[in-house]
């Protein structure tokens, strides 16, 4: 997920380049050579620093003039992330990654313009006030001291975050 102005200035690229052998390149996209484009259009938008919601979504590849020449195929299988505790795990594991599918397909919350209130699964709130950074890290991390020498412990586990300060 690049900013359109990159997919631009690879077409013009190709387009010159391709150009010296047939001059009616020009009028096709990346002077016709077949460009795959893979990405999740689910993920955090691009930083636009001090851009407003409309210049936010002009940088993503569907609002550049190259997205009329695009085909759009989805992948139809879906990965089973799987925790190695059962059924019972697998089975949140499966519902929350149901959930966040729905949210990033637009199913949850109603019709909106992209904001939109969206009730959280209470399984997987910290609710704890006093300590939430050591809750969470029991919860990922549960008898750590006595576990933390095994491979397999930390393989199976892990905190995402969004920058590196919250690390």
């Amino acid at each position: 997920m690049v900013h359109k102005h990159v997919f631009e200035a690879l077409d013009r690229t190709l387009k010159d380049v391709l150009r010296c052998g047939n001059s009616s390149i020009s009028n096709i996209p990346f002077g016709g050579k077949v460009i795959v484009f893979r990405g999740d259009f689910r993920q955090i938008v691009h930083v636009i620093p001090g851009g407003s919601r409309q210049n936010i979504v002009n940088a993503s590849l569907s609002s550049s003039y190259l997205w009329q020449h695009c085909k759009v195929h989805r992948l139809t299988k879906k990965h089973e992330a799987n925790c190695g505790n059962g059924s019972i795990c697998n089975r949140k594991i499966k519902d929350v990654a149901n959930w966040i599918l729905d949210i990033g397909e637009g199913k949850l919350g109603g019709p909106n313009d992209g904001e939109t209130i969206i009730d959280t699964m209470d399984d997987i709130l910290n609710n704890d006030p006093n300590d939430p950074i050591g809750s969470l890290i029991e919860f990922v991390y549960p008898s750590f001291l006595e576990k933390y020498s095994s491979t397999n412990y930390f393989q199976e586990r892990e905190i995402l975050a969004p920058k590196n300060e919250v690390v």
